[in-house]
């Protein structure tokens, strides 16, 4: 099993930049894809980057793209999420979720929320216009 908390959220003006980590407990992070997700009020838990076991592979949403990048440090057990350019509509909780995948190719990643079994209690990021 692996617990996961997150941290980085916070306030900040459109055009300003925040980076989320994610703390992961337990001796077998590296055997675990990674994602970030969120949730805006009154809407459903939306997917926004993804990453491999290794980190060489990685996934965004297209409303991220170009913005966002997701990262890892497996010697750490922590997730990143580097968020450049926020704008008003990233407002939202933040969920960092593990899925474990210790027989997948290494490259495996997925946009998926229902494929995670493992999720953090969320940190909140608003985007003020």
């Amino acid at each position: 099993q692996v617990q996961l908390v997150e941290s980085g959220g916070g306030l900040v003006q459109a055009g300003g930049s925040l980076r989320l980590s994610c703390a992961a407990s337990g001796r077998t992070y590296s055997t675990y894809a990674m994602g970030w997700f969120r949730q805006a009020p009154g809407k459903e838990r939306d997917f926004v980057a993804a990453i491999s076991r290794s980190g060489g592979s990685t996934g965004y949403a297209d409303s991220v793209k170009g913005r966002f990048t997701i990262s890892r440090d497996n010697a750490k057990n922590a997730l990143y999420l580097q968020m450049v350019t926020l704008k008003p509509e990233d407002t939202a909780v933040y969920y960092c979720a593990a899925v474990h995948a210790p027989f997948r190719d290494g490259n495996y990643y997925t946009p998926d929320a229902s494929a995670y079994g493992y999720w953090g209690q969320g940190t909140q990021v608003t985007v003020s216009a």
